[in-house]
């Protein structure tokens, strides 16, 4: 009997294209790199000084020495914040939803809402205090003018860029004006719609923040007037301390408005690569 020979099953050679590390790992690595930039230049080469760039030792120690005042404000800027962007976020969608139902308004009110955004927020400060007083009013009108036009840019483009395709199949269908928004317009519109609420977000952030600088409450102050308090005293870290809070803060909205927008557009997800 002649021996017949079995060759051995291929080994699997894991293919390193395809592996992949946990979505959370790489904003946690970046952080890591931030910071160990932030304390060779501040904290090994002397690049800054202290008062202008504190150390992040200095900046975790000022937090913890004024935790409760900080974390107080960072309620209050957050609440300002969402209650700003939500605002801006209906009113923006509902100005684009106008604008794209109609060319002749786009053409009349298009250059007015770009005028409106061009014009320096900073400079609306003063005006605001004399126009609302100080606290709430001043500092959620400064949060919509700051973060409105990206909602309503977006909401139009989405309105009006409807595939061809798509509305040429509603039309042999014979579907109404109703149904043809509902299920053919508006779906496609909204991950554009998202982009400009993305976009809008960190804005609704910095308004609050320049809301806060000028017309900030002195009985419940935000982070904003938290770092004009801190930085009048020469308190640099615990300026610094705000200022992380405030980004840490906006990046949590962030991230969990890109949730949002996996949960409501399954379908974008899943006829794209990421």
């Amino acid at each position: 009997m002649s021996e017949t020979s079995v060759a051995a099953p291929p080994v699997a050679v894991a293919d390193r294209s395809q592996i992949r590390m946990p979505v959370f790992v790489y904003p946690i690595a970046g952080f890591a790199v931030t910071v160990f930039t932030w304390w060779l230049i501040t904290s090994v080469f002397g690049l800054a000084h202290p008062v202008v760039l504190p150390p992040p030792q200095d900046v975790v120690r000022g937090f913890f020495d004024n935790r409760e005042f900080i974390l107080e404000g960072m309620l209050v800027t957050s609440l300002e914040t969402l209650v700003g962007f939500i605002v801006s976020s209906v009113v923006g969608f509902l100005i684009g939803l106008v604008l794209a139902s109609s060319a002749l308004l786009e053409r009349m009110f298009s250059p007015l809402l770009v005028a409106v955004n061009a014009v320096p927020k900073i400079a609306f400060g003063p005006m605001l205090v004399a126009w609302l007083g100080w606290g709430q009013p001043p500092i959620q009108f400064m949060i919509f003018v700051m973060c409105f036009f990206p909602v309503v840019l977006s909401t139009v483009t989405g309105l009006t860029r409807t595939p061809a395709e798509l509305a040429e199949m509603a039309r042999s269908l014979d579907a109404s004006r109703a149904k043809m928004f509902l299920k053919v317009r508006l779906p496609a519109a909204l991950p554009q719609v998202f982009v400009g609420l993305k976009l809008a977000l960190p804005l609704a952030a910095v308004g609050a923040i320049i809301g806060e600088f000028q017309a900030g409450d002195a009985e419940r102050p935000g982070l904003g007037s938290i770092i004009v308090q801190t930085l009048g005293q020469g308190m640099s870290a615990t300026a610094f301390a705000a200022f992380v809070l405030i980004a840490a803060t906006t990046i949590v909205f962030y991230y969990l408005l890109v949730g949002l927008e996996r949960l409501l557009l399954p379908w974008v997800r899943a006829t794209t690569d990421r």
